[in-house]
């Protein structure tokens, strides 16, 4: 992460004026402020691992799939039954497993303006699903958040009918409608979504998409979003979506002036096929899509992205403003946006909302690609959604 991304110096008068007065700096208890690179992240989300697994351990209720003492229990937060739970664990045998559930109950803080959070942990004979319960933090800026990285990867399906929400066989996720109540307060209309997820540990992303595991994950999100708004007094249910996911996404043999199946993006030089993971892209319509290229360890080595639900796009909102040194220019009412050496992100105001553009490397040794990339990227990106003609111009390169 750059210098002048975390720079808390005061912009010009100019500047103010242009930037909405929730799009603030980064505070300095901002945990990329507090870890300052990875390493340090890692130790610091191991303590935190550490904590949470010491009060999940300490809240914890076992039960089994047979009839026995807790029979009538339910799992994480009440939401799920025990054959539902049990389903999540179901392998290729059909075989029903036994499943013990530890939870730390969701809770908000007395005013309620940081939202909902909670967690629950299902494990089976050696295996384990994490579910979340948690308001997205817009002043993580997406871009470099761990959630991002997992939970709006190419491998996820988009679930369809308007929902925003996402499902692999490994991740899903579904946010909370807004009336009820995804955002904690009718004035918060800055704030990101209230979601809760599941995963299930690691992925293969050479793999193909398991679509009865996606579909089982799917329907446990649903179930959880369900009885999070019944406990909240809301009305209705959200229907099971699986009738009406797309098919699994898609891996590319990219042509050399189609990079991630966009046609007109020309493919760089060097990023033809690696052994190390094949070009992945989201397969469905909205509320994003991902194409990731050399993913390892759940990071892509580059990811091309297009945030198109105005819910998800305002991760970025603070970042496309405070993000780098270097702005990217369009017509005045076009958006916002800047480039540097490992990013180049712009942010337009289109008819629907505000829609992120965003190419991200693993490293800056392809500061000159992203440079090439991110124009095209986005005018042709605009284009198919319907919010071109947009087209973009980056500072000198200096």
């Amino acid at each position: 992460m750059s210098d002048s991304e975390n720079d808390t110096s005061d912009k010009s008068g100019a500047s103010e004026e242009r930037v909405p007065l929730h799009e603030r700096r980064r505070p300095w208890w901002h945990w990329q402020r507090l870890t300052g690179s990875r390493p340090r992240l890692a130790v610091t989300t191991a303590v935190i691992g550490v904590v949470a697994g010491a009060l999940l351990g300490g809240a914890g209720v076992a039960w089994q799939a047979e009839a026995g003492p807790f029979a009538d229990d339910r799992a994480c937060w009440g939401a799920l039954s025990r054959d539902d739970a049990a389903a999540l664990f179901a392998g290729e045998d059909g075989r029903t497993a036994d499943v013990e559930s530890s939870e730390v109950p969701i809770t908000s803080d007395r005013t309620g303006a940081e939202g909902s959070s909670g967690q629950c942990l299902l494990t089976s004979d050696g295996s384990r699903i994490t579910v979340q319960a948690h308001q997205l933090d817009p002043r993580f800026g997406g871009s470099g958040d761990r959630w991002a990285d997992e939970f709006l990867s190419a491998r996820l399906t988009p679930l369809g009918d308007g929902l925003l929400g996402m499902a692999s066989d490994t991740r899903a996720w579904l946010a909370v409608p807004d009336g009820c109540v995804g955002r904690p307060s009718d004035m918060d209309v800055t704030g990101g979504p209230t979601v809760i997820d599941l995963a299930t540990g690691w992925t293969v992303y050479d793999h193909d998409v398991n679509t009865k595991a996606r579909d089982r994950l799917a329907r446990a999100v649903v179930r959880l979003v369900d009885h999070y708004m019944t406990e909240k007094g809301c009305t209705g249910t959200i229907a099971d979506p699986t009738g009406r996911i797309p098919e699994p996404p898609r891996f590319l043999d990219e042509k050399k002036d189609a990079m991630c199946g966009i046609e007109g993006l020309p493919l760089p030089r060097g990023y033809g096929h690696s052994a190390l993971g094949r070009t992945l892209v989201t397969r469905g319509a909205g509320p994003v899509r991902t194409c990731d290229r050399r993913v390892l360890f759940h990071h892509p080595g580059l990811r091309l992205m297009t945030v198109e639900d105005p819910r998800l796009a305002m991760l970025y909102a603070q970042l496309s403003t405070d993000g780098a040194k270097d702005p990217v220019k369009a017509g005045d009412q076009d958006g916002y946006g800047f480039v540097r050496d490992d990013m180049g992100l712009f942010q337009a105001e289109c008819q629907t909302g505000p829609v992120t553009f965003l190419i991200r490397a693993d490293s800056a040794r392809r500061a000159a690609d992203i440079r090439t990339l991110l124009p095209r990227f986005v005018a042709a990106e605009a284009d198919r959604i319907g919010c071109g003609p947009l087209r973009i111009r980056l500072p000198a390169d200096g």
